[in-house]
Parts: structure tokens; C-alpha cells; sequence
């Protein structure tokens, strides 16, 4: 069948990029992901207002561009959001770097330098509206490249955007004033601080806006020690692991002025209770219970972490700006379980403040089963850091304690939820059994030999064959591991 190319008029398209959606914290944000992405450990944000109409730039250390790169680079839609990403890559449509950039400013340029050498393109909407055709300039404007920094080192990139008619109303009737323009800058430092905390937490990646260093805003107020920490969960939700955590502030009596000031982050207390959803260590939504439940003033010490890898975009419907999700259907039964968890321990320490010395005074979670989030073996585990549990090991000796952590591994393995079906296999025929399991066999094969359970082999045979735990061996190859494990009978 016959087609035509058809190529969309450059001027409406590239001007209607430029209404997606973003704001100047999320667009600013979306641009430190391009940096992050080039494997950048520093980044210097500069905001100049310059009277009627300011500057940005973001300057990395990051790998830089050849011209062919920086090319693709500048190009809409340059990445397919199909294809596979790298582990930690943030990257996914390949717009970012040009639509959040067009909605601050009409122009952008780029200069990168790679193994010393200089590449440079730039974007002029102006240009592309009187044209409407997509022409990219191959060099940046004198005028801008003589107020642009410098890059120290052979490689990095500085991102530049002015004629800032979106961020400050740039050459028009509405420029904002300078004090208006910094305290725009003020709260995206703010913001900054709490996108990226993680990966300024754990890649000690250092940033700064106007010479100001952005040090890490942690919503879980991890480090205080009334802190209500929950075991991490592993779910596999649709092929994907993603990980989960819920965590609890502290009552209001075990803040001191400052502390509890700061916990109330950029929206207050009540407004950031809820999921925070982060992807590869990048927060892109919090604040919410996902429409599961309303908010609450009793519920608004509960705080949940979920970890996305970038292979669960598409699942979890990550949009352009990486400022909004959609969980599926498959995990929502499962969050909602963890979150209404979360909301009654929140409940019980902020109405019944006495209560909150108890509550707090250990690191993990009440619940006796914990999923294991492993593929094989186990799906669920005992929780061995249950506080009545880590009380009880105190209370007694080594043997017993070797004796009750024995019993648990058996709990464990015979839960109903554990037990998977196995294909029947001969009688006669010894199985192959990994080096681990022979040893648990053995183990409790010795403890029943121990506590006269079981005083031949062959009925230490029975009495194992007829558990969950060892449903998958026959009794000849039981009957074998026992043999080779020299068990002293009673007589």
C-alpha cells in the first residue's frame, strides 16, 4: 500500500512541547537527570536575573558529548521509551532535555566537551516560529556563549536557557522582580533537596544552585531514634521486583521546635503522608494514598517508600515529566494491605502519645510473616526481628536457642503458603539435593534422633517424608542423606 511522509509543521508542535505540563521545579529536576544520566558527582545550577531577562545554566562533570552525540542529544524524541535502560539510567522519552528546557525559555544551548574537544548546538523558538521549520543552530550565539561558564576539566556539559519568557515573563509586560525571581529559585533548591535526596545520600553526588550547597531532605526522619521503621517488603508485581518500606515519624512530644519544622517538608505534615514512589533512587511521586484511602490528621505520621527500577515505566505508567504514576491493578491489593498497617500504627502513637515510647523503641514491624521476595524456595518468612521473638532468644540459653531457631526454620517451611506442588517422582531413585537442603535434613533428622522422636531410621524416614518442608524427596533419597550422616540411634 502506497504512503506518504508527512512531517508535522515545526512552529505549533515545538510550541505545544512547551505545554506539557511542567513546572519550573519539575522542568529544573528533569534537567539534573540528563547530568546524572552523563554520570556527573558535581552540578552547578546558576539563576541570574539580569534585569529584564535572566539566565540558567547547569553545568556537569559528567562524560560529555561528541557532536554526534550532542546531535541525537538535541533531537526530538531521541530515545524510544520501549528500549531497555541502564541500571540507575533516569532517562526514558529522550524529550526531557528540550521540554524542559522550552518551558522555562525560548532558547537553549548547549555546549559539552569531550576528551578536551568542544561540540555545541542550539535551540532559538523564535527562529523555528518565523522559519516553521525544525532548524537547529550548529553553533551557540556570541551573545550567549560570552556570558555561559566555563568548563573545568576535559569533559562536562552546561545547559543554557534564556529569553526566560516562562520562568520570569522575560521581554514581556509581566517580568517578575528580582526578590520574586530568587524566591522562585529558593523553592527549587528546596525541592531539589528532596527529589534527590537518595542519590545525594547514596552516589554522593554533590549540587549546588548559586554557589549554595543542596544538601539531602529525608522525609523518613530515618536517623531519630522514636523513628518507626518497617521491614522492607520485595514484591513481584508483573514480572518486576519492586521494593517497599513503610515508615512511621515520631509523635510531635519527641520533636524538639526545629525538627519537627523540618519534617513538615515543603507541604506540612498532613500533606505528606502517603506512598513516596521513587524510581532507580529519583522520587517521582509522594504525598498521596493513591485514591486507596483519604487523608487523615491521625494518619499523617505514616510515610510509605516504593522502589521502582526503570523497567516498570510502562506498568506503572511513568509520564514525560517524571512527576506523576499510575500503579496497575496487580499491586494495589498488596499496597493497600502494607498501607493500612502503616495508618494504624500512625493512628495508635499519635492519639495515644504514651504509647509511643513502646511503640518506637525497636526497628522493624509486629507482623509474624514477612514476603521473602524470592523467586525461589520460601515465599514467606518468618520475621526474626518480631520484638517478642528477640526478647525470648535473650531469655535463654545457646542450646535452646539453637533449639527454637531450629523449630522456626520448620514453622517456616511447612507454611501452607510455602508448600508448592512437585511432580511425583520414582521411589527407587536417589534425587539430586543441593548441598543447603541435604544439611537441613540432616539437622532435623539429628534433633528428632535427639528428643526420641524417632528411634530407627526408618522412622526417622517416616516422620520426615510426611512434612511440607521435605515434600520433594522420596524416602530412598532421604533414607540415603541419613545414612551418610552417622546418627547415633538409642538402643
Amino acid at each position: 500500500m502506497e504512503t506518504i511522509i508527512t512531517q508535522p509543521s515545526a512552529a505549533p508542535v515545538i510550541h505545544a512541547l512547551r505545554s506539557i505540563g511542567y513546572n519550573a521545579k519539575t522542568a529544573i529536576a528533569d534537567l539534573l537527570d540528563n547530568s546524572l544520566d552523563a554520570n556527573a558527582t558535581e552540578i552547578y545550577l546558576a539563576f541570574d536575573y539580569c534585569g529584564s531577562d535572566g539566565m540558567i545554566q547547569i553545568l556537569d562533570n559528567g562524560i560529555g558529548m561528541n557532536d554526534t552525540q550532542l546531535q541525537v542529544a538535541m533531537s526530538i524524541g531521541s530515545k524510544d521509551p520501549r528500549n531497555s535502560r541502564n541500571p540507575q539510567e533516569l532517562g526514558r522519552f529522550g524529550m526531557g532535555l528540550k521540554t524542559a528546557s522550552f518551558s522555562l525559555g525560548k532558547r537553549i544551548s548547549v555546549l559539552s566537551k569531550q576528551n578536551g574537544v568542544y561540540f555545541e548546538r542550539c535551540w532559538d523558538l523564535d527562529h523555528v516560529s518565523q522559519t516553521n521549520e525544525w532548524q537547529l543552530f550548529k553553533s551557540i550565539p556570541n551573545e550567549v556563549k560570552q556570558r555561559m561558564n566555563k568548563i573545568q576539566g576535559e569533559n562536562g556539559t552546561i545547559v543554557c536557557i534564556d529569553k526566560l519568557d516562562r520562568f520570569m515573563g522575560a521581554n514581556t509586560d509581566k517580568t517578575i522582580h528580582e526578590n520574586s525571581f530568587y524566591t522562585k529559585v529558593r523553592r527549587i533548591h528546596q525541592h531539589l533537596s528532596f527529589i534527590f535526596h537518595s542519590i545525594i545520600e547514596e552516589r554522593k553526588i554533590r549540587i549546588y544552585i548559586n554557589k549554595n550547597e543542596i544538601l539531602p531532605w529525608n522525609p523518613f526522619l530515618i536517623n531519630h531514634p522514636s523513628t518507626t521503621e518497617g521491614e522492607l517488603q520485595v514484591l513481584r508485581i508483573n514480572g518486576h521486583k519492586i521494593k517497599v518500606q513503610y515508615y512511621i515519624l515520631p509523635h510531635v512530644s519527641y520533636l524538639n521546635e526545629q525538627e519537627y519544622k523540618d519534617a513538615g517538608g515543603e507541604k506540612g505534615w498532613r500533606d505528606h503522608q502517603g506512598f513516596y514512589i521513587y524510581r532507580e533512587n529519583r522520587l517521582l511521586y509522594y504525598g498521596d494514598w493513591l485514591g486507596m484511602f483519604q487523608k487523615d490528621v491521625s494518619s499523617q505520621l505514616a510515610r510509605i517508600r516504593i522502589d521502582l527500577p526503570n523497567t516498570t515505566d510502562v506498568d506503572w505508567q511513568v509520564d514525560i515529566k517524571k512527576s506523576a504514576v499510575i500503579p496497575p491493578e496487580a499491586a494495589k491489593t498488596r499496597l493497600e494491605s502494607i498501607a493500612q498497617y502503616a495508618r494504624r500504627i500512625s493512628r495508635d502513637i499519635f492519639y495515644f502519645r504514651n504509647q509511643g515510647s513502646n511503640t518506637n523503641s525497636f526497628k522493624g514491624s509486629l507482623n509474624t510473616w514477612e514476603q521473602s521476595g524470592s523467586d525461589e524456595g520460601p515465599q514467606y518468612v518468618l520475621n526474626r526481628n518480631h520484638p517478642i521473638l528477640t526478647e525470648v532468644l535473650k531469655r535463654i540459653d545457646g542450646e535452646t536457642s539453637k533449639l527454637l531457631n531450629l523449630y522456626l526454620r520448620f514453622v517456616q517451611l511447612g507454611s501452607p503458603s510455602n508448600i508448592i506442588e512437585t511432580p511425583k517422582v520414582a521411589e527407587d531413585k536417589i534425587q539430586y539435593v543441593s548441598d543447603a537442603k541435604k544439611e537441613l535434613v540432616i539437622q532435623f533428622a539429628s534433633t528428632l534422633v535427639k528428643l526420641k522422636i524417632g528411634e530407627t531410621q526408618e522412622q526417622i524416614v517416616s516422620a520426615l517424608a510426611t512434612q511440607p518442608a521435605f515434600d520433594g524427596l522420596n524416602r530412598t533419597t532421604l533414607r540415603h542423606i541419613i545414612e551418610g550422616a552417622d546418627l547415633e540411634y538409642v538402643n
